[in-house]
């Protein structure tokens, strides 16, 4: 079963941990779901963007978290 995960980061792109820690999902809904709730914790917690990940594969990113940038 495919595991759905996101990566978080600076704007430079640099990792960085989560202020939110995620769930595995199962969908990529309930990840895409997920980071809907969460990205403003995500923000303010130091993530600049995101990128989604089925397994090892990049599904798409970055998404920037800054609202006027969506």
């Amino acid at each position: 079963m495919a595991a759905w995960t996101w990566r978080f980061e600076k704007a430079d792109g640099t990792e960085v941990q989560p202020a939110v820690e995620p769930d595995e999902f199962t969908t990529q809904g309930d990840a895409e779901s997920w980071i809907g709730e969460e990205w403003k914790a995500l923000l303010e917690g130091g993530a600049d963007q995101v990128r989604l990940f089925e397994d090892s594969s990049e599904i798409y990113g970055p998404m920037s978290l800054h609202a006027n940038e969506a």
